[in-house]
């Protein structure tokens, strides 16, 4: 019985110690840190800026020479050999053009070749090739970087809704407890005949109506903490407690103001600035097809067909020109398409600024309804509990009905939830204005 006892002992302890390494306490910090480090979409967007990169340095290459080199060894029969041009003559005069080609034995054949080519004129297309990569490296990068403002407000989401949900099951728990407490001492009323069974009654129907919302919140609660845990990258089942969340210092801006500082800092409105510029460049490009193309060439050459002929030293250099006429009447649909694609990207442009104009509008609107909302709250506060406190007091003295005493533990409560959401809104709102700004990440 002893061992069994023991062994329940350390089942609890081993459960609570469990429990205790699945409980992490977190600030909005460091939740924006491990966000980032653990997203899968920054990651991605990483990916895509390593691909551009990659085309860049592809261009690039495209200005350094190509060097090829080549040999083969080949059997071959008996080929019928004919030489028109003289070998030479002997002291006494005999001419050897005649020699008879079957006096030749030649069965294999030895080459090798090595040739270079530098790019000297090709229309433009490498020079405007590699700005149009340069480009739209800048705008790969670019998009990371507002990749990673939209996660950081994605995680100021989640984590303000995380910090709403438990701060509704505590006010809720406290409300609860108080019910509770009350229900007790109607009960005790009610069995000494002082107050009425439909008072009693009228309690405890509170105090369920305040379980059922206290089963909401704790629901939403553990909802809300999975998605935290799978956004922060955390271990399954890790209770997170969130921080208090500090009050927001706001720039004395008006909206003009936000509207330049988006403007000069959105980097998505950069991102497409920058794919503008790359399809200029593209377009410049296309037009380089109407051109010849000018390389420097240079090669050496070796041959040995034993017993019949050896040729080494064989070097060569030159200038190489191609042109491909039908360019003139096949590079005008490309040119066409180039030049759709840039005004497809000025037209984007400015889509998009119209856009950044209504984002940053609500947004500051929202921030400055959200401010006004803590100060009416605040009051309403303060008045919910002055109501209550008296209701209480008129209650005792028996100058009040249970009803009017259960409305005001009810306006109260809720007056404690909208004014502690209200005070997390602010923070959303705000951080919601620099994101849409893109500040964010300054910030």
């Amino acid at each position: 019985m002893k061992h069994k006892i023991i062994t329940i002992v350390a089942f609890i302890l081993f459960s609570q110690h469990i429990f205790a390494q699945n409980t992490k306490s977190l600030s909005l910090d460091n939740a924006i840190q491990l966000s980032l480090q653990n997203s899968k979409q920054l990651k991605l967007s990483q990916t895509k800026v390593k691909e551009a990169t990659a085309i860049l340095h592809q261009s690039q290459n495209n200005m350094i020479p190509d060097l090829k080199a080549s040999g083969s060894y080949l059997r071959i029969n008996n080929p019928n050999i004919d030489l028109k041009a003289k070998l030479g003559s002997s002291s006494g005069g005999s001419d050897t053009s005649s020699k008879s080609s079957s006096s030749f034995n030649v069965n294999e054949v030895m080459y090798g070749i090595i040739s270079a080519s530098v790019p000297v004129f090709s229309g433009f297309k490498i020079h405007y090739g590699i700005q149009s990569a340069k480009y739209l490296e800048q705008a790969a990068k670019l998009d990371a970087d507002h990749d990673r403002e939209m996660i950081i407000q994605n995680t100021i989401d989640a984590y303000t809704n995380l910090y709403k949900a438990g701060k509704a099951v505590d006010l809720v728990k406290s409300n609860l407890k108080q019910s509770q407490q009350r229900v007790s001492d109607f009960s005790n009323l009610e069995k000494n005949g002082v107050l009425a069974r439909n008072d009693l009654l009228k309690a405890q129907l509170q105090e369920s109506n305040i379980e059922l919302s206290l089963l909401d919140a704790e629901n939403n609660l553990k909802i809300t903490n999975v998605n935290m845990d799978l956004m922060l990258g955390l271990q399954e089942g890790t209770e997170i407690i969130p921080d208090s969340l500090h009050p927001v210092t706001a720039d004395n801006k008006n909206i003009t103001d936000w509207e330049l500082t988006a403007m000069q800092n959105r980097k998505d409105m950069q991102a497409l600035a920058y794919r503008e510029k790359a399809a200029h460049a593209y377009e410049r490009s296309i037009k380089g097809e109407y051109y010849p193309s000018v390389a420097l060439t240079g090669g050496y050459i070796a041959l040995n067909i034993p017993d019949f002929l050896t040729v080494t030293n064989a070097l060569n250099a030159g200038i190489g020109v191609n042109y491909n006429i039908g360019s003139l009447w096949k590079s005008g649909a490309k040119v066409n398409e180039a030049k759709a694609h840039v005004q497809e990207m000025q037209i984007s442009e400015q889509i998009l600024s119209d856009q950044v104009h209504i984002q940053v509008t609500q947004a500051y609107e929202n921030y400055l309804l959200s401010q006004k909302k803590v100060d009416v709250y605040t009051k309403a506060l303060e008045q919910a509990t002055e109501n209550y406190r008296i209701t209480k007091n008129k209650y005792d003295n028996s100058l009040t009905t249970t009803t009017e005493l259960l409305d005001a533990d009810v306006a109260e409560l809720q007056a404690k939830l909208n004014f502690a959401f209200a005070n997390a809104d602010v923070v959303v709102a705000y951080k919601k204005l620099l994101q849409t700004t893109g500040t964010l990440n300054n910030k």
